[in-house]
């Protein structure tokens, strides 16, 4: 036990629906997660670890393991999923899928995580998979909106996503809140729904699509809906480039591996200023702001938890209700983003799991209350 004290004073909250929640209609426990999580972003911040109990650093599919619960005795806060196998497969195999994915939600669920879902959503127009492909992959954003040639498709897509939206029901009945996250990085070129495969104009369609389908006509009201660009902004107008407005998001990030040590580069400077214009915004708006994406791929340097990353948290008052690392996948010797027992930087992880900012899942007390 450590650090709650305040924490859970500012959880003991009425459900209302906060000002700057877009479902009228949430769940008592969406709303709850919502307005818990716009409180504890005034004094702390949530880590999250992208797949974390679903597979690690050389294992896959052990019951209660995570990599950082072996290093610090409690899973992350927020557990990342994604529901890129939720479309472009056969069918036996999008149920296997879903009823995998169902589990690892409701059991984040019932220990009292939270859930957040990425979409690498295969493009449902062409081959190429989630990423662009040149001479392969079609530019399929201006298809999918509403009166394109692959729209039916598309809604049919949202009918999968909603149908699994609607089945995380845990052990008391209630549904598993998710925070949403589609269309991400969309500020860069690399996925088929790219800045340079799409007008701002069919962005924006899609988006609010998305959200209204979801929402008022599949009755999926367990969702928070969370905007993240990459990092290639540098003022609040190029954040907003591609904002659908208001009205269809309920919380703001980023994504950003590039300013915090990818090859060996670091500008922590420009990674704090567009921190700062998220957290900036999301005040102004009544939103939840995120640090959605970040994480240093193999993690070299023995002090990146505290010394890079903690620091540039607490460098200026922000408020982001957690901070999410990338996976650790069960093949690569190379490819993880949190540590694991005698990882170089498992040491200064357990200082960053110990500080009194940082939350992880067994700090979270009636978060869904």
């Amino acid at each position: 036990m450590k650090k709650y004290t305040n924490c859970l004073v500012v959880l003991l909250l009425s459900c209302q629906v906060s000002m700057g929640q877009i479902d009228k209609k949430a769940t008592r426990e969406t709303q709850a997660l919502y307005k818990n999580l716009m409180k504890l972003s005034e004094n702390y911040i949530v880590f999250g670890h992208q797949h974390a109990t679903e597979y690690g650093h050389g294992w896959s599919g052990d019951e209660e393991r995570s990599d950082v619960k072996s290093v610090t005795g409690s899973h992350p806060g927020v557990i990342g999923i994604d529901f890129s196998g939720l479309s472009g497969r056969p069918t036996d195999a999008i149920v296997r899928t879903a009823e995998a994915l169902r589990k690892n939600v409701v059991d984040t669920y019932n220990r009292g995580g939270i859930t957040t879902a990425a979409w690498h959503f295969s493009n449902p127009a062409s081959g190429g998979g989630f990423y662009w492909k040149d001479s392969v992959s079609v530019a399929s954003m201006a298809l999918i909106k509403p009166g394109g040639s692959h729209h039916e498709n598309y809604k049919a897509i949202l009918k999968t996503v909603a149908g699994f939206a609607n089945s995380v029901k845990a052990n008391d009945g209630t549904l598993a809140p998710i925070i949403f996250r589609p269309f991400h990085e969309f500020d860069g070129d690399w996925f088929w729904w790219g800045k340079g495969h799409t007008s701002r104009e069919d962005f924006i369609s899609v988006w609010r699509f998305t959200v209204s389908y979801l929402r008022d006509s599949l009755n999926v009201h367990n969702f928070i809906y969370a905007f993240s660009p990459d990092n290639k902004f540098t003022s609040e107008a190029e954040f907003l480039e591609r904002y659908p407005g208001n009205e269809w998001v309920d919380m703001v990030g980023m994504d950003n591996y590039g300013d915090f040590g990818r090859d060996g580069k670091y500008n922590l400077e420009a990674g704090l200023k567009k921190l700062k214009i998220v957290s900036d915004y999301a005040g102004k708006a009544g939103k939840l702001a995120a640090f959605t994406e970040t994480g240093l791929e193999t993690i070299p340097n023995p002090t990146w938890w505290t010394e890079t990353l903690l620091k540039t948290l607490k460098a200026q008052k922000m408020s982001l209700a957690y901070v999410l690392v990338w996976r650790n996948d069960t093949k690569s010797p190379t490819h993880f983003y949190a540590p694991f027992p005698g990882q170089v930087s498992a040491q200064d992880f357990v200082k960053f799991y110990n500080d009194p900012y940082t939350l992880f899942e067994k700090d979270l007390k009636d978060i869904y209350k």
